[in-house]
């Protein structure tokens, strides 16, 4: 249920970005071409995540109680070092942008 609640708090976070980027840019925002690829791909993500966390919980949702994941071999997968190589290269697979991209400013908390 955690993971659940994460991924529909990430998605209410990326929703109230599209308000943000209007309120900042103002309509002008809109008359750039690209304007509307950015706002689909908002709404695309909010979407696709609420997606996850509904999948999530109808899964876990039709577990017996009495079942007992053991992480053991997933967490054994996962290797530090690796990670740092593949991130330290500069780019990621899939459907990521290259992390060369200039991401903005940002908080740390």
């Amino acid at each position: 249920m955690r993971v659940v609640t994460e991924l529909h708090d990430v998605a209410y976070l990326i929703e109230r970005i599209e308000p943000q980027l209007l309120e900042l840019g103002g309509a002008q925002v809109l008359e750039h071409p690209d304007a509307l690829k950015v706002l689909q791909g908002i709404d695309l993500a909010v979407q696709k995540t609420r997606g996850l966390a509904e999948f999530i919980d109808t899964i876990t949702g039709s577990i017996p109680d009495g079942w007992v994941v053991d992480m053991t071999t997933a967490l054994s997968l996962v290797k530090l070092a690796e990670m740092q190589k593949a991130l330290g290269a500069g780019m990621r697979h899939g459907h990521s942008q290259p992390l060369g991209k200039a991401a903005g400013d940002f908080d740390f908390f």
